[in-house]
């Protein structure tokens, strides 16, 4: 059988993109490559997540620069990214299940890398929330150890890298108002909703 040059072209890129597929599965699992990313959609936008070995890192919404997420984590963790959906999966099917409604608290380990020590004991607190529940930033401040720290809370919140799977969705002003979300209001009042076992649109 005689190939013509579409045929050949097409066997370039498709041995091409497996190779570099080998590669990129090769750099990851041996740690030449510290972070793996891939897209996962969603009904709020397709996420951008970005694993290492410890865990997720950070997950991203479409509203947020890809490259400027991925500099940031170049910065602060390790330019050694590689572009591995596969790597992802994990959080794929958790983030499935969670957004299916069949899936109430996440299994997922997490890195801890880009957060300061203030953030971490603000997500940890927030971490803790049931599922459908809300709490105030004051109280995300005084678990924190920061009783009258609730702009602070707020401020480490709003920098949450792992939106989601930790669910800084779920703190709100005093007065029960939605405030402040990387994602936008209307994503978080879809998650609330979504949690609350609410039918919403996005």
């Amino acid at each position: 059988m005689k190939l013509g040059a579409d045929d050949i072209q097409a066997l370039e890129v498709t041995g091409f993109d497996a190779a570099m597929r080998r590669f990129a599965d090769v750099a990851f699992a041996t740690g030449n490559a510290e972070v793996a990313y891939g897209p996962i959609p969603s009904p709020i936008g397709t996420l951008l997540a970005a694993v290492t070995h410890r865990g997720l890192l950070a997950l991203a919404f479409e509203t947020e620069d890809q490259d400027d997420v991925l500099s940031m984590i170049a910065g602060k963790v390790s330019p050694a990214i590689i572009d591995l959906p596969s790597a992802t999966q994990a959080v794929r099917v958790q983030l499935d299940a969670y957004f299916g409604a069949r899936l109430s608290v996440f299994d997922l380990d997490v890195d801890r890398s880009l957060l300061s020590p203030f953030q971490r004991a603000v997500l940890q607190a927030t971490s803790e929330i049931p599922h459908g529940e809300v709490r105030t930033y004051g109280e995300m401040a005084a678990a924190a150890g920061k009783p009258k720290g609730a702009q602070a809370a707020g401020q480490a919140l709003g920098a949450n890298p792992i939106p989601i799977v930790i669910p800084c969705h779920r703190v709100v002003a005093a007065n029960g108002d939605l405030t402040g979300y990387a994602g936008g209001l209307d994503r978080k009042r879809f998650l609330l909703d979504l949690e609350q076992g609410e039918q919403t649109l996005f």
